[in-house]
C-alpha cells in the first residue's frame, strides 16, 4: 500500500489579496500617527536643545567672568554660544560650533499670537545681536547674560523679556528668560486657539 503525501504549494491568490488588504489598512491608519509623532519629537528635541544651550550660555558667562550670548541666526536656522573677549581687541568669540535646527521647523511664532503668561507684553523674538561696534546684525536674535548670570540687554541693563520661539507641524515652543536669569520652556499645540503650558 502506498501512502500519498500532499505538499503545500504556497498561498492561494485569495489569501495573498487578504494579507495585502490588511497591510494597506494598517499602513493607512499608522502612517499619519507616526508622522505626527515624528514631528513632535523633532520640534521637542530642537526646543530642548535650544533651552540647554541657553543654560550653557548663562553658565559660560559666569565661568569666564564676562558677558556671554546665545547667537541665533534666524535665516540659516542655527545657533551657537559666544563670549565677550575683554583682553586684546574686544570682540565676540564663538565657543564651539553652530547647531542647526531641523529643516522642518522654523524660528517663528507659528500659529501663536500672544507670548507665554508673565513673560513678554508683546510676542517677539529676542533682540538682534550686535557686533563689536554695537551695530545690530540683521536676521539674528540674542539672549545675553552678564557674569552673574543675569539676563541683560545690549546696554547691560537687566532684561526679563528675552525669548526664542520655534514652530513646526506639532505646534510652537518658547524659551523665555526672566530678569533674574531663570530659563523657562513653554509649549503651545497647533490648534485654532493655542494656550501656553509650562514644561
Amino acid at each position: 500500500m502506498q501512502r500519498i503525501c500532499k505538499l503545500s504549494a504556497g498561498f492561494s491568490a485569495v489569501e495573498l489579496v487578504v494579507a495585502l488588504a490588511l497591510t494597506a489598512i494598517i499602513a493607512a491608519v499608522g502612517l499619519p500617527i507616526t508622522g505626527n509623532t515624528l514631528a513632535e519629537f523633532r520640534l521637542s528635541g530642537d526646543a530642548h536643545a535650544l533651552a540647554n544651550s541657553t543654560a550653557v550660555t548663562k553658565m559660560r558667562a559666569a565661568a569666564t567672568f564676562s558677558n556671554a550670548r546665545l547667537y541665533v541666526d534666524l535665516v540659516n536656522k542655527s545657533y551657537h554660544v559666544e563670549t565677550w573677549r575683554k583682553t586684546g581687541t574686544p570682540a565676540w568669540v564663538a565657543d564651539g560650533g553652530s547647531t542647526l535646527i531641523s529643516s522642518r521647523n522654523a524660528l517663528s511664532f507659528g500659529v501663536v499670537g500672544t507670548a507665554p503668561p508673565s513673560t513678554q507684553s508683546t510676542i517677539a523674538q529676542a533682540p538682534p545681536c550686535r557686533d563689536a561696534a554695537n551695530q545690530t546684525i540683521a536676521g539674528t536674535a540674542c539672549l545675553l547674560f552678564n557674569s552673574r548670570g543675569v539676563a541683560v540687554d545690549s546696554t547691560g541693563s537687566p532684561n526679563g523679556t528675552g525669548a526664542l520661539y520655534l514652530s513646526g507641524d506639532a505646534g510652537v515652543w518658547a524659551i523665555t528668560v526672566t530678569a533674574g536669569g531663570q530659563i523657562q520652556l513653554w509649549r503651545a499645540p497647533a490648534t485654532q486657539s493655542p494656550t501656553w503650558t509650562l514644561q
